[in-house]
């Protein structure tokens, strides 16, 4: 069946597209509001966009009646943020702090995250999380009236020492992170399971 979104209602695009784009990456976002009220919220149109210089794509929706999320207003005004993901072990709280808390709650606080200090920006690491990216906004982009997509140039990385093989070739124990993932429908996400490998084929002339 053919679907033309140009006919469609954005909510009727939004099921089309988040029940087929998947898994989706979950980037559980930390930032700091311009009162210092720390924020935490998780976020699947999410992705890595580039090497040169290193760049993050958070696609951020807007609120109903059309206001800021907290993660994009804090953004915006203080250009800061840092992308944490998500292990099966922090699933529970990761989606706790989906809640739509007001803006003058530490959600860290109220879900009872640990956090540790960032090296270059203001918002926290999650302590538990296998991988945080410290990054700084690079390029806002208001896609819609409902939309905002921001790129991240990731100035640091820190990876549990658990899950660094050799640190001096950046080879990685990514299998062990047991990251999860956005996929179709309401609540649903998958695991880091079955995988296959192919190779990258060499063209050869004929």
């Amino acid at each position: 069946m053919r679907f033309d979104l140009r006919d469609l209602s954005p909510a009727a695009r939004y099921k089309i597209m988040a029940g087929t784009i998947t898994p989706r990456p979950i980037a559980w976002v930390t930032s700091v509001s311009a009162d210092g009220v720390r924020n935490a919220a998780p976020f699947s149109f999410f992705n890595m966009v580039g090497d040169d210089p290193p760049l993050v794509a958070l696609g951020l929706m807007h609120r109903p009646d059309g206001r800021l999320k907290d993660t994009t207003a804090n953004i915006l005004a203080t250009g800061e943020f840092v992308v944490n993901l998500v292990s099966e072990a922090d699933a529970e709280k990761m989606n706790a702090t989906s809640t739509d808390a007001p803006p003058d709650v530490d959600e860290l606080t109220y879900v009872g995250i640990k956090t540790s200090p960032a090296s270059i920006v203001a918002p926290p690491l999650i302590a538990s999380a296998p991988v945080s990216f410290e990054c700084r906004n690079h390029m806002v982009i208001e896609t819609g009236p409902r939309q905002t997509l921001i790129l991240g140039e990731v100035l640091a990385a820190h990876v549990a020492d658990s899950f660094v093989l050799d640190a001096e070739n950046q080879h990685l124990d990514t299998p062990a992170m047991k990251l999860i993932g956005r996929t179709h429908g309401r609540g649903w996400y998958v695991r880091n399971g079955e995988t296959i490998q192919m190779d990258r084929p060499i063209y050869r002339t004929i």
